[in-house]
């Protein structure tokens, strides 16, 4: 028994043996049929043009599956809309026959839109792995590139050293906090915007700003609310700084971090200029009390990969959050904040598709999509002027307020009340575009828009737009 034991010691440990895992990732036999099962898919995908009206034949069974999963959920979908696995671009194929323009993207995931060859090859991939689920306490080589990455590419103009993943943004912010109130301890009071959105877990749903979101929740008295940007307002930004001052001279000692979306999607996806932040980053600064930039959403849709570049506050930031287009949840955080152990862990934090993905989706931003000049920021100019001219024109005074930052935009329809906009994303649903709603006082329409859309698909969006708009209501 102990010669064979010996013996397999020996062989494993063969200097010029290499490893079966990296024979896997780099044989050429298994990079020809991953390729050829991508191109093989892509072919299918070739008949997906443009935008289709529902086949009358799948009517029936469509509707069948759409109440089934509504029975099973317990409530219906908000968008008749189950897809078949098909797609291309900014466009999907649905279980009726239809194909949408997809401009909202799961809220912020599909970032490259549907059956991105390069997204696709990349999932093949990390699907050759041995193990679906990667954890923190036994990572493989996704692992280590996607936290090597993004600590790269995030410590660039901050402080930020450290990531930790988790599954989903919710997560992620539940680690941020945690990580604020142990450095920071006894504090545990939060600095969050009105209007903010932090997630769906208890305390998150605290620090979010939506009444319809915690209906039964208890009342936690933990989140000390600060009023809004206002563009129409030149005082908005003192008013800010003041109410945090006023707040944290009642519960001095007793705040343990500011937490804010750089754009806030409950607040409307209304762009927010670099001095309204600054003065209560400097306060916050100060009082040491904990940076926490929420970029689960603005990860990688402004023009820069972070938020925080985009408005140059890197040098403010302790902890930032983000998903979504990383396809799971990571929390990026300074040495300052970096948690003692046993304060976050978790058995899951990400399957080995979702890192190699989300690796490869970083990878191809850097490939002309960033900076001033780059392609989001073309996708954005072209879509904004798009709308503005219709609201100038054909649809004068109905489509106002367009705008946003990056691959976020939104505009107000109408008066922009509730009703007006629940009614248009139903039919501009039906015309083949698939948005959603966001904000309040006015509630307006949110475009999540993915960064392989072209300028002929920009104009088509517009254009149904416009075709919608004045259908009425």
């Amino acid at each position: 028994m102990l010669s064979v034991l010996k013996n397999a010691i020996t062989k494993v440990n063969l200097a010029d043996e290499p490893l079966a895992g990296h024979k896997i990732a780099t044989d050429p036999v298994i990079e020809g049929l991953v390729n050829d099962l991508a191109d093989e898919v892509m072919v299918m995908n070739e008949s997906i043009e443009g935008i289709r009206k529902p086949q009358a034949s799948l009517a029936e069974q469509s509707k069948k599956l759409i109440d089934h999963i509504g029975v099973l959920r317990g409530r219906p979908l908000y968008h008749n809309y189950i897809g078949t696995g098909a797609g291309r671009g900014p466009f999907v194929e649905l279980e009726d026959g239809s194909v949408k323009m997809d401009l909202i993207n799961g809220i912020g995931i599909h970032l490259m839109g549907h059956s991105n060859p390069r997204v696709m090859k990349a999932a093949i991939r990390g699907a050759l792995s041995d193990i679906i689920m990667q954890g923190n306490l036994q990572p493989n080589m996704e692992y280590v590139k996607l936290a090597e990455k993004l600590v790269q590419i995030a410590g660039r103009k901050s402080r930020i050293k450290h990531a930790w993943f988790s599954t989903c943004g919710t997560m992620a912010n539940e680690n941020a906090l945690k990580m604020a109130r142990q450095k920071n301890s006894p504090a545990k009071l939060v600095f969050a915007m009105k209007n903010a959105f932090a997630g769906r877990s208890t305390m998150m749903a605290e620090i979010t700003d939506n009444p319809a979101y915690k209906q039964g929740l208890p009342e936690y008295n933990e989140v000390l609310r600060i009023p809004n940007y206002d563009k129409k307002d030149p005082q908005s930004a003192e008013k800010a700084l003041r109410a945090m001052k006023e707040q944290y001279a009642k519960n001095e000692k007793n705040v343990s971090c500011f937490s804010f979306e750089p754009m806030l999607g409950e607040g409307g996806f209304v762009p927010t200029p670099r001095e309204f932040y600054v003065p209560m980053l400097d306060f916050c600064q100060q009082h040491k009390i904990a940076v926490w930039v929420d970029e689960v959403q603005t990860f990688a849709r402004t023009g820069e990969f972070f938020a925080f570049e985009s408005l140059d506050i890197g040098q403010y930031v302790d902890m930032v959050t983000i998903a979504k287009t990383v396809q799971l949840g990571a929390t990026l955080y300074t040495e300052e904040y970096n948690p003692k152990p046993g304060l976050i862990a978790g058995t899951f934090s990400g399957g080995s598709t979702s890192m190699a993905t989300g690796l490869e989706m970083l990878e191809m931003l850097e490939e002309g999509y960033l900076g001033p000049n780059g392609r989001i920021a073309q996708i954005h100019n072209r879509f904004v002027a798009g709308l503005n001219a219709i609201n100038e024109g054909t649809c004068k005074g109905l489509v106002r307020d367009a705008g946003g930052m990056g691959l976020m935009l939104a505009f107000t329809p109408f008066d922009g009340t509730k009703d007006q906009v629940e009614a248009l994303i139903k039919k501009l649903f039906n015309n083949g575009m698939i948005a959603f709603g966001c904000g309040k006082d006015p509630v307006r329409i949110r475009f999540l828009v993915p960064a392989v859309i072209q300028d002929h698909e920009i104009d088509l969006a517009v254009q149904i737009v416009e075709q919608t708009i004045l259908q009425g209501l």
